[in-house]
This record gives structure tokens, C-alpha cells and sequence, in this order.
């Protein structure tokens, strides 16, 4: 096994998750949101999150149920069973099971299935979207602590064999995430990690003010989730809310573009595969990037692409994504 330099242990779980990242399938499209799954089933629980998450799971659920024509008594009784996500729970759990049998020290307990950074990265959300999803303005502290302590598991933990660029790429987005929010924290723990570049406050750049176009990776990362949450709009047909986004195109341009491309294809896909780097492409230019994602149809295509630009002023003053979608349509 390949470690790197700052490798560490930190969790109580922690040697679990090294052996349980080897039960991962390296070519799953999901392998890099699993691993971060893995990672986030070690760390402690951040409460009034998990807490909003089974409110918004318990809703959906009522409503389904209701629209099913279940009793009240039996929606009741259904709604002890649900709960906040928990990706790979069983898999994760049975795999404890079976290590507790050379290390019948470890605590069960510890082990807590959770789907945070996962559910932040999986719907493109930023720090503000996902306090305001989920109304959690007075445990905002808890988010960006649990967002930190994550982001140094994912640092520390992962070992480089297990590692992947889509990964790096999405641990490089969560150190933004978390540094654009609010560097105090990962700063201190820089410090902790790296004492010798402490003494000498010329050798590390501060944090603060930092221009978000400084970190390509990440913010490559960034518009790719921002493009791709464009996509799930249009999927779901809330064409008022892609206008909404970044007033680009209007809702009608929207709808008859999508039309377009229903009348060629079934539905437009986001699993995995649709969602992933391959379909996403980025020409740098001076100040404005020209950007591209390529819709993954169930023929196998291509052949449609949403395009955007990204003003880099613009995204560097607003501290997020300044794209504004140019057109959606065939390849010509």
C-alpha cells in the first residue's frame, strides 16, 4: 500500500476505512463519492444535519405514501424506518462485522453511515445553499466543522494507492468549499500538520481574500457541479428556475431547447456516468473560460452539449461560479 506524506490515522475507525476502501470498485463511475462515503461513515455525527436530512426524507416520504393511499396508521408506522441517507451502510456494516473478528476492540458504534460532503457535491450546492436547503442558519459552525473535519480525513486518510484525479479533484473542492467559507480552521490545522512553515510567515500565503480563480482544480470542479445541476433542472423541466440561475437564456429558450432534444431522446440522464468528467470540457481563455458539458443520451450520441461562460472577475467577486449559460443544442 502506497502512503503518502501527512498519512494518518485520526479516527477511531480510521484503520477500518483503509480496509474497507480495498472492497471499492476502482472502475465504478461512483468510486470517488464511495470512497468519501467510506471516509464519512468514520467521522462523528454532525447532529441538526443529520436531523434536517431524515425531516426532508420523513416529508418526501409522507407524501409518497399519501399519494399511495396509505393509512395514517401505517404511514406512522413506515416512518421509524426512515431516515437521514446512508450510502453503503450495509455494505459497510457487514464488513465491520467481519473485522471486529481480528479486532473485537473496535466499538460498532463509531461506525455512522452519512451522506454530507456526498449530498453537497452530489447536488452542486455551496456552503450558503445547502445551510439555507436545509435551515440550518443556527448550526452553521456544525456544518463547517464537520465540512473540515472531513476534508483533513480525506487528506490524511486515504492512502495514494487508493486514490484517483476525480477524487483529488473533489477533496481540492471541498478544501475550497470549506476555506472560502472560512479558512480559520483549515489554516490552524495547516499549521498543526506543517510547524516549520509556521515560523516563517513568508512561506505560506494566507488564506484570506484569496481569489477563487487561484485554485483552477477546484474551480473547475465547481463549474462542473454548476453546469451539471443545469442538466438536473432541465430533467425535472423547471425551466423558470434555470432562467432564474443566470438569466442566459430565458424560460422559453429553455423549454424549446429541451424539446428539441426530447423529441430526439427519451429523458435527459444524470446517473453517474452522465455526471462524470469525461462528458466535461473547459477552454481556457484570458479572463473567460468557454465551457462545455455534453449531454449523455441512452443512444450513446453525444451529439447535444449545454454551453456556458465563466466570467473570472466576476467569479472572483462573487466568490462562487459566474457562469451564464450561451445555448443548448446539437452538435453542428
Amino acid at each position: 500500500m502506497d502512503l503518502h506524506e501527512g498519512f494518518a490515522l485520526n479516527q477511531a475507525l480510521s484503520a477500518f476505512a483503509l480496509a474497507a476502501l480495498e472492497l471499492l470498485d476502482r472502475e465504478s463511475p461512483d468510486y470517488a463519492l464511495d470512497v468519501v462515503s467510506v471516509i464519512e461513515a468514520t467521522l462523528d455525527d454532525p447532529r441538526p444535519v443529520l436531523m434536517a436530512q431524515q425531516f426532508e426524507a420523513r416529508g418526501e416520504a409522507v407524501a409518497a405514501m399519501k399519494a399511495d393511499g396509505m393509512e395514517y396508521e401505517e404511514r406512522m408506522d413506515a416512518l421509524e424506518d426512515v431516515t437521514w441517507p446512508k450510502p453503503l451502510a450495509e455494505l459497510l456494516e457487514q464488513s465491520l462485522r467481519t473485522y471486529r473478528q481480528r479486532h473485537p476492540w473496535v466499538d460498532p458504534r463509531d461506525l455512522s453511515p452519512k451522506s454530507v460532503v456526498r449530498e453537497l457535491f452530489e447536488r452542486a450546492m455551496t456552503f450558503g445553499d445547502f445551510v439555507a436547503h436545509h435551515k440550518l442558519a443556527r448550526a452553521e459552525g456544525v456544518v463547517l466543522r464537520y465540512l473540515t473535519d472531513a476534508y483533513r480525513a480525506l487528506r490524511s486518510t486515504v492512502p495514494t494507492s487508493a486514490r484517483t484525479e476525480e477524487l483529488d479533484d473533489l477533496v481540492e473542492w471541498l478544501g475550497e468549499v470549506v476555506r472560502g467559507t472560512d479558512s480559520s480552521l483549515l489554516d490552524e490545522w495547516e499549521a498543526l500538520a506543517n510547524p516549520s512553515d509556521a515560523a516563517d510567515p513568508e512561506v505560506r500565503p494566507t488564506t484570506e481574500g484569496r481569489a477563487l480563480s487561484a485554485n483552477p482544480r477546484a474551480l473547475r470542479v465547481m463549474v462542473r457541479q454548476s453546469m451539471f445541476r443545469r442538466v438536473e433542472l432541465l430533467s425535472l423541466g423547471r425551466y423558470e428556475a434555470l432562467a432564474a440561475i443566470d438569466g442566459g437564456l430565458s424560460a422559453e429558450q429553455w423549454q424549446d431547447a429541451a424539446a428539441g432534444y426530447l423529441a430526439e431522446y427519451r429523458q435527459f440522464s444524470t446517473g453517474p456516468a452522465a455526471r462524470g468528467p469525461a462528458l466535461f470540457t473547459v477552454e481556457e481563455g484570458d479572463g473567460l473560460w468557454h465551457v462545455t458539458q455534453v449531454l449523455d443520451d441512452e443512444d450513446g450520441d453525444h451529439d447535444w452539449r449545454l454551453t456556458a461562460e465563466l466570467d473570472l472577475a466576476a467569479t472572483d467577486e462573487a466568490g462562487e461560479p459566474a457562469l451564464v449559460v450561451t445555448g443548448l443544442a446539437p452538435l453542428t
